[in-house]
Order: C-alpha cells, then sequence, then structure tokens
C-alpha cells in the first residue's frame, strides 16, 4: 500500500485529488474487497485535519455545525471496482501517468468522482452554505449491494438531495433505468429420450422466454425510454438421453419512471404460467423534474440532461437525486480504464460552481 505521502500533495484542489486518486489505484479494491482504500482514504483526510466517520468500507463526513433547520446534501461516489479484465496491457493496479491520461483499475468508474467530489466538499465547508453537507465514499456498489449506501443511509440525517458520482462527462443524469432480475422456473416430466415420453420443459418454457422477448409495457417514459426485457440465461437437462423435467431460467429488466418494479412483477406474473421469483425489487428507477433547483443551475451551467440507461446507487435513494461526474462512461468495465487529469480539475470546478450557495427551497 502506498505511504500517506506517496502521492499526497498538501493543498485541497485539482493536485491533491489527482494525487489520491493515484495511490488509490494502487490500492486493489474489488467489490465487497475494499477495507485496504477505504482505511487509505480515512487516514489521508485525518491527514488533512478532517474529523472522519467509518461504518464497515463506508468512509464520510459531515461539516460541523449542523442545523436541522436546513436542507441536507449528500455528495456520494463508490469506492469499489470490478475486476480487471484480460485485455489489460497495463498494470491495472499501477498508477501510469501518461500525458494528461492516468491509467489504473476504477480511475474512471468511480475514483475520479470520489475524490473530485471529496474536494469539492473540503471547498464548500470552507465557507458557510445554506445546507448541511455531507461526503460519502461508499462500497459495493458495482454488486449493488447491502453493505454500501443502503447501510450508510440509516446513520445519516434526513438527505434533500444528493449527487451520485459517476461518469458522465459532468452532464446530468436526471433519470435512471432501475434493475430487476427474476429466476424463473418451468416443470416437465422426465422420461427416455428414445420413446417420446415425458413432457419436456424446455419446450414448456418457450412461450414464457417467447413472451419476455416480444412483450411491450404500454408506457414509454419520456428520458428512459421502455421497459426493457432480456433472457440471458437457460438451464435444463442432466444428460442428452433424458427427456428435462426442469427448464429454469433468467430474466434482466431494466424498468422507466413510469412503473415501480413491483408493478412489473404483478403484470409479469399475470402474463406468464413459469414459476417467478425476483432476487429483489429494491433497485426501481429514479427521476428528478428540470424544475429542481439543482437541475435548473445545472442546465443554466450549460450541462445537458439525460436519462441513464445504467444503475447506480440512485437507485436506493429514496430522495431527489442526480447522476454526474467527471470522466465518461464508456471507458467504465473495458481494459486501461482512464481518466483525464483536467477532467478531475474542471470537474471540482464544475461540482463548486453548481453547488455554492445553492438555495434547494428556491422554486420548490
Amino acid at each position: 500500500m502506498p505511504e500517506i505521502s506517496s502521492f499526497h500533495f498538501p493543498s485541497a484542489d485539482g493536485d491533491s485529488a489527482i494525487g489520491l486518486l493515484a495511490a488509490m489505484i494502487e490500492i486493489p479494491s474489488l467489490s465487497r474487497e475494499e477495507n485496504a482504500v477505504a482505511d487509505y482514504l480515512e487516514h489521508w483526510i485525518e491527514s488533512c485535519g478532517y474529523s472522519v466517520n467509518r461504518t464497515g468500507n463506508n468512509v464520510w463526513l459531515m461539516a460541523p455545525g449542523y442545523d436541522a433547520e436546513k436542507p441536507t446534501i449528500l455528495l456520494n461516489s463508490h469506492i469499489d471496482t470490478v475486476k480487471p479484465n484480460a485485455g489489460w496491457q497495463r498494470n491495472p493496479f499501477k498508477a501510469t501517468f501518461e500525458g494528461d491520461k492516468l491509467y489504473g483499475l476504477g480511475s474512471n468508474d468511480a475514483g475520479a468522482s470520489v475524490v473530485s467530489l471529496l474536494h469539492t466538499y473540503f471547498e464548500l465547508v470552507a465557507k458557510e452554505q445554506p445546507y448541511n453537507l455531507i461526503f460519502a465514499a461508499t462500497a459495493e456498489e458495482e454488486v449493488s449491494g447491502t453493505n454500501g449506501i443502503t447501510s450508510l443511509l440509516p446513520l445519516l440525517p434526513p438527505i434533500d438531495f444528493a449527487v451520485v458520482g459517476e461518469p458522465t462527462e459532468m452532464n446530468v443524469a436526471v433519470a435512471e433505468k432501475g434493475l430487476m432480475v427474476l429466476d424463473c422456473v418451468v416443470y416437465g416430466q422426465a422420461g427416455h429420450a428414445a420413446h417420446e415420453t415425458g413432457v419436456n420443459a424446455i419446450y414448456e418454457a418457450l412461450p414464457d422466454i417467447e413472451w419476455f422477448r416480444n412483450h411491450q409495457f404500454e408506457k414509454v417514459s419520456e428520458w428512459l425510454g421502455k421497459v426493457r426485457m432480456s433472457v440471458t440465461m437457460i438451464n435444463a437437462g442432466t444428460q442428452h438421453n433424458v427427456i428435462p423435467d426442469r427448464c429454469s431460467f433468467v430474466v434482466d429488466i431494466r424498468s422507466n419512471d413510469c412503473y415501480s418494479n413491483l408493478e412489473l412483477l404483478d403484470e409479469i406474473k399475470e402474463a406468464v404460467s413459469c414459476e417467478v421469483t425476483p432476487r429483489s425489487t429494491r433497485l426501481g428507477s429514479s427521476h428528478i423534474p428540470l424544475t429542481h433547483p439543482a437541475v435548473s443551475k445545472a442546465i443554466q451551467m450549460g450541462r445537458k440532461c439525460y436519462g441513464s440507461p445504467t444503475l447506480s446507487d440512485m437507485a436506493v435513494m429514496p430522495f431527489p437525486a442526480i447522476k454526474m461526474g467527471p470522466g465518461h462512461t464508456t471507458r467504465s468495465h473495458k481494459a486501461d480504464e482512464f481518466i483525464y487529469k483536467h477532467e478531475i480539475t474542471d470537474g471540482i470546478a464544475q461540482y463548486v460552481e453548481l453547488l455554492a450557495g445553492l438555495n434547494l427551497k428556491e422554486g420548490i
């Protein structure tokens, strides 16, 4: 693990953020294995003179002087990464600088957002704001785990608005598709394939699989489009000469903001004959109106608004939130992931411009 001083710049600016990110890259932080990077981040923030809170692998700060009469803003991004794939030409756990680029696993998704939001917090708390401010670097986002932001939210005061740091080129995702994964099972009757006896569970499953392939839900979202369903896994049979008596398949459903996952589940169960079991219904879609003060301010700044097909921790936030951060989503989960250094510097400046003095009660 890098020493605190290895990449530690003394000032809370872009260079400091880039140095912190370089150090974090060199500490493996796969989902559910974030302890070491959480330790480093906690100690690094303490070395800058701030009081740090820690629960599990989640590190968070709350500006002193909490005022229950003020609204509260949460700045949140995740410290976990996916596993490096086989295509990496560089060491994924080595911070490699090449010109304006910083290569390394988690640099784009979402280390750049973590360090940019942290330094935004440093700058904002230096002056009085019309809100309380919390920064949280959380775990298990890449696996939608329950030991990340989900476990932290009950420990925090009520949140009125959140910025979720993900690579969006500093544009604003005002809506995000939800996720529901279904385990479906169809039963038949085993028999010898040579005698054409039994009931083939694969054939019995085909009408339901075809329904998932072709069905279109009626409501289409302005920002997120249609609900999308994809059968992604099928499993049946034990050997070539036995009629399978069980066929299971998995359905990936990306919900829009016109339906809750429970509403979709009810409609699906009415339509198909297979046994349907959701793995979870908690990862719903989200939407924030363009009239929200933060969104209005972002539009005034020239930031684009869009609907995001990818999932983030916004899915478990029961309060208004936007997804916004430095980097580009197409670099995520790819070999030789990188971030431009200027994206971090620019990102801090744009976060501060958006949030400094923001009046959440304006227009609401």
